[in-house]
């Protein structure tokens, strides 16, 4: 497997894993905000809020490279075999109706395409 596609398909594994972080975060309560000095040295409040920003700005990018992609077999591949694993390869095979080469084929081709996206949004 080639490098670049390596690491596009490590990013969207790490993309699900922040959707996750963000479900997360979105469950915690609000923080409360104290007037109270603190003994910690840093604020705690601040640190969430920008990790959340920050966490929230990522997803963002990978959503709106995920989105430019229009070809819905590119868009089932990306999304529910790689990024949700829903499916083993066996049952994507079944489901687009093509061989393990083709499906192959067709995954590299999609990741392929969404470096790209990703990579114009990045600049």
């Amino acid at each position: 497997m080639r490098q670049d596609i390596k690491k596009i398909r490590n990013l969207l594994k790490e993309y699900a894993k922040l959707k996750q972080e963000i479900r997360t975060f979105n469950q915690v309560s609000s923080p409360v905000l104290s007037v109270a000095p603190s003994h910690s040295g840093g604020n705690g409040v601040e640190t969430s809020l920008i990790n959340y920003v920050d966490l929230s700005y990522q997803l963002k990018e990978v959503d709106d490279a995920l989105n430019s992609i229009h070809n819905p077999q590119y868009q089932f591949i990306l999304h529910d075999y790689v990024i949700e694993k829903r499916f083993t390869r066996n049952e994507a095979c079944e489901r687009l109706s093509v061989s393990t080469s083709k499906f192959n084929y067709m995954k590299n081709c999609a990741l392929e395409l969404f470096r790209v996206a990703y990579s114009e949004l990045k600049c």
